[in-house]
């Protein structure tokens, strides 16, 4: 009989690629199934595996540093062709970038003071709005009474009954009283709360402001220096590239996304103020603001607009004639708009954003909401310059 060495139409390869076999009609009457012949290192996977846990780890515990950290290099590659602009006009890069951070807070601070009325409003509403949900809740249970009583007087044939049949006496423990501890609602306790948040937030915001200058400063000082730390000239030819590659697509992020965060920021008011909607103004930058969280903000937004909407019409019709317009815009912004600005830039298929912002929410909260795609656009960007990792970009890529 020939063996398997000897047949012409067996193809065989070494122990790491793919074994091929020609369909054989065997006793399965099936052909014989392709084999992958794959060696595992198994130290080398559990060092890895180790090494991964270590690095989660890691990240949610330097979680006060790395956050600032990011946030500071985003808003240097978002500002930094504002700088070179001016640099390129004989200003000093510390002058320019103290310009254009003074301007941001400038504009920043003087849009959040006109805009404190109808934040003040907005706060103003929250009783009559918490009053009305619960006299529509009230409503809702009192026309729900009647299926209730039905449904409590058959359960208590049905417990008649069970005694009757097993024998039993229900007995009332004597002397024993059930108490229900209700903590009470004090606004003062979550407003000392939120003003300890406000400073906080305002603290890391300027160590944000302060790292980011800095950068805008050094510009292209880093980059030199892992060019000058890597050892071959391979080795700094692929450094540059990943540094070149990761500042240009956030750069590009960035842009778009201030520009079309904007963009659904106005539609939004002008839409809202159309329908006649009150306080137009806050819904559309907060539905701008958050735009820049994937599948959820503009799902949050949606579902807020409902309620207020509710709130003020009283119809289920103008609610979801809000919300429905609302969602539209967001809906063209990420399908159309976006796409068309990003280019290539943040080439990431859908799933993997997603398990992105699963995975980034797990380990930085909202902050990981936030930057789930810019984290993903440097890892891929890494992974698709250094061959032992160009597996895990395909897997993020479309």
């Amino acid at each position: 009989m020939m063996g398997t060495t000897d047949r012409p139409d067996s193809i065989r390869q070494t122990e790491d690629e793919i074994l091929v076999q020609p369909p054989s009609e065997g006793g399965n009457g099936g052909p014989d199934p392709i084999v992958i012949r794959m060696p595992v290192d198994i130290r080398s996977l559990a060092l890895s595996i180790i090494a991964g846990v270590g690095l989660v780890l890691f990240l949610q515990y330097a979680q006060a540093v790395l956050i600032p950290v990011v946030l500071g290099a985003l808003t240097f590659y978002a500002l930094d062709p504002i700088v070179d602009a001016l640099e390129r006009w004989r200003v000093p890069r510390a002058i320019g970038a103290a310009l254009v951070l003074l301007l941001i807070l400038t504009g920043t601070g003087y849009g959040l003071w006109s805009l404190r009325d109808d934040a003040l409003a907005v706060i103003e509403e929250l009783p009559r709005a918490a009053a009305q949900v619960r006299t529509s809740l009230r409503r809702e249970r009192v026309s729900e009474q009647g299926a209730m009583t039905k449904i409590q007087e058959a359960a208590k044939e049905i417990d008649k009954t069970a005694v009757e049949a097993t024998g039993t006496v229900m007995r009332d423990p004597g002397g024993v009283q059930r108490v229900q501890v209700v903590q009470p609602f004090r606004a003062s306790d979550y407003l000392a709360w939120g003003s300890m948040g406000a400073i906080a937030l305002g603290g890391q915001a300027i160590m944000i402001l302060f790292l980011a200058y800095f950068l805008l400063i050094a510009d292209d000082l880093y980059k030199r220096k892992l060019v000058k730390i890597v050892p071959t000239m391979a080795k700094k030819k692929i450094t540059v590239q990943i540094v070149d590659e990761i500042g240009t697509q956030i750069e590009r992020f960035m842009l778009v996304q201030v520009l079309t965060s904007a963009i659904v920021a106005v539609a939004t008011s002008l839409a809202l103020w159309w329908i006649g909607l009150d306080q137009p103004v806050i819904w559309g930058l907060a539905a701008g603001i958050l735009n820049s969280i994937p599948y959820f903000g503009p799902l949050i937004v949606t579902g807020g607009l409902m309620l207020v909407a509710y709130l003020q019409f009283e119809t289920l019709e103008m609610a979801a004639y809000v919300a429905g317009i609302a969602l539209v815009i967001t809906t063209l912004e990420g399908w159309l708009l976006t796409p068309t600005l990003m280019g290539r830039a943040a080439n990431i298929n859908p799933a993997a954003i997603f398990v992105g912002i699963l995975f980034w929410s797990w380990i930085w909260g909202i902050w990981g909401l936030i930057l789930a795609v810019p984290m993903l656009m440097m890892i891929k960007a890494i992974c698709d310059r250094i061959d032992e990792l160009r597996p895990i970009g395909e897997l993020l890529g479309e």
